[in-house]
């Protein structure tokens, strides 16, 4: 019988009583590519330290590969890695850090060799890098020589989070596509945490959202804060910055956060005004998912990033950056948090 690689139930974690994650369930398939995506304190470094296995959460169960594991088990301990968002290397040489977790497993054939390919498969050259100390790196550098000590013990899931944040552009390169060579060649499984949605679109067989500890599978929901005003005639909403208002569906509090999903424009458009409201924007960016095959249109309205899928049988040719549109959102399929 085939497994999930991680199969997560009931997950609750919290931080001073304060929750953090609130997962029903999570499945993530082997050799599967799943990115997550939100704001800064939505959960994701701590859904990624909790599926690293080193630390446990509040409540809830954890299987891998079949196996209910806890921080540090036997079955999952040497089969799992974390490259957390800022790297950190031990005081000691190049070489040293490469190696240290092959020889703390007491896996030490060929450990030179081994080190040799791990940098160059993170673009840095053995005889210029190896011995060179671990002050002596650019941020760059430094993240890299972090990914390569992960791949060198040829992990069966590799977690990262945001591995391309505060790196210069070649370094970024190099570490998106050496961790999905990983896929490739070994069949690794990847978590990625990352603030580029673009990217994440493209490569990922499936992008979770995060909001509030909560995972919303879609990833392209667009979360919107209050305070909420009444406008007259049983209507809710809110002025943007360019002055539109943005109506809504009667809020349960004032300060609850609007839930507007993506869909396609061409379902999003009804006929019953009451059930719709209007806003205009200019096209930022285009999105392709790569599971789907769909592309997704992100348009900008005053200070909101509004995505909506466009359907199979459009024409893009009309449909690019740059050009000012209006689009049609429906109430009745509005969400409160």
């Amino acid at each position: 019988m085939s497994y999930p690689v991680y199969d997560i139930r009931s997950l609750k974690h919290t931080y001073n009583n304060r929750t953090v994650l609130d997962i029903a369930h999570l499945s993530i398939q082997k050799s599967s590519i799943i990115g997550l995506v939100g704001p800064n304190g939505s959960g994701k470094s701590t859904l990624l330290r909790i599926l690293g296995l080193i630390e446990n959460p509040t409540e809830g169960t954890i299987r891998f590969n079949g196996y209910q594991v806890e921080p540090f088990s036997s079955k999952a301990r040497f089969l799992v890695t974390l490259l957390p968002q800022e790297p950190f290397l031990m005081k000691r040489s190049i070489y040293n850090n490469v190696s240290y977790g092959l020889k703390l497993r007491g896996n030490v054939n060929d450990i030179p060799s081994r080190v040799k390919e791990s940098l160059f498969t993170v673009g840095l050259s053995y005889e210029k890098y190896a011995q060179r100390p671990w002050y002596a790196l650019s941020g760059g550098e430094m993240q890299r020589v972090a990914l390569a000590s992960r791949l060198i013990l040829k992990p069966q899931v590799l977690l990262l989070d945001e591995p391309t944040a505060n790196v210069d552009a070649h370094s970024e390169l190099l570490i998106k596509e050496t961790s999905l060579s990983t896929r490739k060649t070994s069949g690794t499984t990847l978590v990625i945490a990352s603030h580029d949605m673009q990217w994440l679109y493209e490569i990922c067989d499936k992008v979770l959202h995060l909001f509030q500890g909560k995972i919303y599978e879609s990833g392209q929901e667009t979360f919107i804060y209050g305070p909420w005003q009444q406008m007259g005639d049983r209507k809710w909403g809110k002025e943007l910055s360019d002055g539109q208002i943005l109506y809504v569906t009667e809020p349960p509090r004032k300060d609850a956060i609007a839930v507007i999903k993506a869909l396609p424009i061409t379902e999003s458009i009804v006929d019953v005004r009451k059930k719709a409201a209007d806003l205009h924007g200019t096209i930022s960016r285009l999105s392709l998912e790569k599971n789907s095959g769909r592309v997704f249109m992100t348009v900008l309205v005053g200070d909101l990033r509004l995505t909506m899928k466009l359907p199979f049988q459009n024409n893009y040719s009309d449909v690019f950056p740059g050009k000012k549109i209006s689009i049609r959102y429906r109430l009745d399929l509005l969400n409160w948090i």
